[in-house]
């Protein structure tokens, strides 16, 4: 289908705004069919569109009810919500419902073409509207749910495979298969098709800016750039030509005309990290260029208009800084319009050997290595850490136990002075089983350090692949010609027991009985603590969140922000 054949339903109730929405869509090919009343749309959409763009206040209703009954069917239109300029909240509400975009009135016929043309940008041929005339032959009630399953099905399978592959392997960088992860990774791929902005709130190290990287990948606009900013990185004097552009000679040495980040991104998304860095100022220029969709660059006396997607990312809590004066509300709540939450590293233990096999084998290419082994201890102490810097620690630690290894294996030796104290051998990792494996006695040394870079290895050269090793920890990279070996190698500094192998340090087997009581993750610990009060406090009051918060002193906020931390149910369980 090409996209000047959309159809497109007009919704105000206005008569002069339809007439110069419809005079301007049709101008530009597109099929309109018009209505003024929410009942009049519901009678037109028992026929199929493309596009319906609706004025938030009609006569008999709200144009939000369209927009839940299109949701509600699985109905494949995309809705474009008009609100009245400055009603920040009704287009938050909008976005968050599901719609696709929403233009501010009075709407710029320019601003009105371009998100138009963003809307039916990638819509499949089978999620086509076919002529009105036709349609009306083939009605499509709203109430028809069966009938637009095979849309939606259809225009998956039909969507491009350069598109889907650059999609998927975005979703395959963001490494790991535990539950928070792929929890992340399904609304990634649920929210990544809206054009709603999406606020990426995660610890340092997190990985934020490849989530960012995911939702682009993933939406309707990954063939556009994308354009990743710093926003902490930028000297505040140029923050507003950095952003917005400059014209020539709009300051000393602006020789040439200039883009800004916006204009860069024109099409595409504008990932803003460390948002919550902007100076106050900044933030309300900021603040106009989402609402307005255009910006007026340095020395310039006409603002132009940008079509791009927000995206935005920090370590910070912005509803506090929001409290405290750090940040702007209405700015919040413009950027905030979808959460996602990425979990630290501690949060999913789970996937830290999926981590170590990834950072591995390319560590292991940039090093000259074909193999690089992890010594039993070295291993050990990874799952004994609680990485405060996350995945970035993680990564760096690595880099320095490769730097320092002359044979290949990575020992706990050469990151003994990053370790916060020493390794309490006689703990294992949280909801980790114990470090031990059985296997017989090593034959082989460390591999000599090769010439030549080659395919990595992680393991014990020559070791049989029928030796036994915990699974959870075994990491190997698949090779062409030869069954990969176990992660771990052996330096002779292992203690053996009855049933086996202990990974453990020698050094640490004289702990104190004391020691043992003590919990390996205090965070872990405290957070469970945490988790058991604020359920017996929800119970007590019948998952009333507010009545919940004032019996712990808390206000809502405060136990909202637990409650998504901690991934408490706000519901009774049923069963």
């Amino acid at each position: 289908m090409s996209e000047k054949n959309a159809s497109i339903l007009v919704v105000d109730d206005e008569p002069d705004l339809r007439l110069l929405y419809e005079l301007t869509l049709a101008r530009e090919g597109y099929r309109i069919e018009t209505a003024e009343t929410v009942a009049q749309a519901m009678h037109k959409l028992q026929q199929r569109f493309d596009v319906v763009l609706t004025d938030m206040r009609l006569p008999d209703g709200l144009g939000m009810e369209l927009l839940l009954a299109l949701q509600a069917q699985g109905r494949p239109e995309r809705c474009i919500v008009a609100t009245a300029y400055g009603s920040a909240e009704n287009a938050v509400e909008a976005l968050r419902a599901g719609a696709f975009d929403y233009l501010s009135k009075p709407v710029e016929l320019k601003q009105l073409r371009s998100v138009i043309a963003s809307a039916i940008q990638d819509l499949p041929a089978t999620a086509a509207v076919a002529p009105v005339a036709a349609a009306q032959h083939q009605p499509m009630p709203v109430n028809a749910e069966q009938n637009t399953a095979p849309l939606r099905k259809n225009a998956l399978a039909t969507a491009g495979a350069a598109g889907r592959d650059k999609g998927v392997k975005a979703l395959n960088d963001l490494v790991g298969q535990s539950a928070v992860m792929q929890a992340v990774k399904e609304r990634i791929s649920k929210v990544a098709r809206s054009m709603a902005p999406v606020h990426i709130h995660g610890e340092s190290g997190t990985g934020k800016e490849l989530v960012a990287r995911a939702l682009h990948a993933n939406s309707q606009r990954a063939d556009g750039p994308m354009v990743a900013v710093n926003c902490g990185a930028i000297p505040e004097n140029l923050l507003e030509a950095e952003f917005f552009g400059a014209k020539k000679g709009a300051y000393t040495g602006a020789s040439q005309d200039r883009q800004g980040f916006f204009q860069a991104a024109k099409g595409g998304t504008l990932f803003l990290d460390e948002i919550g860095d902007l100076p106050l100022a900044m933030q309300t220029k900021l603040l106009r260029a989402i609402q307005e969709r255009s910006v007026r660059p340095l020395g310039a006396t006409q603002e132009e208009v940008v079509d791009v997607r927000l995206v935005s990312a920090t370590h910070r809590d912005l509803a506090a800084e929001v409290e405290q004066g750090r940040f702007r509300q209405d700015l919040y709540y413009r950027l905030n319009v979808i959460e996602l939450r990425i979990p630290a590293l501690r949060e999913r233990r789970e996937d830290l050997p999926a981590l170590l096999q990834a950072l591995l084998a390319r560590l292991s290419k940039e090093s000259g290595f074909e193999g690089l082994h992890i010594d039993p201890a070295f291993m050990y102490a990874m799952m004994q850490r609680n990485f405060p810097g996350n995945v970035r620690e993680l990564e760096n630690l690595l880099h320095r136990a490769v730097a320092l290894s002359e044979d290949g294996v990575l020992r706990l030796d050469y990151i003994a002075d990053c370790m916060d104290g020493p390794i309490d051998a006689t703990a294992t990792a949280p909801h980790q089983p114990a470090l031990a494996a059985t296997r017989p006695a090593p034959t082989a040394a460390p591999a000599p350090r090769p010439q030549h870079a080659g395919a990595p290895v992680f393991g014990l050269p020559g070791a049989s692949s029928a030796t036994a090793y915990p699974s959870r920890y075994t990491v190997a990279v698949p090779l062409p010609s030869a069954t990969p070996a176990p992660l771990f190698a052996s330096t002779g500094s292992e203690r053996r027991t009855a049933d086996g192998l202990d990974l453990r340090p020698a050094s640490a087997t004289a702990a104190s009985d004391e020691s043992r009581d003590l919990p390996q993750d205090l965070q872990a610990w405290l957070d469970e603590q945490e988790r058991g009060v604020l359920i017996r406090a929800l119970k007590a009051a019948n998952y009333n969140r507010t009545a919940a918060a004032a019996m712990l002193g808390l206000n809502l906020r405060q136990i909202r922000y637990r409650i998504e931390r901690l991934n408490i149910p706000t519901e009774p369980e049923t069963r």
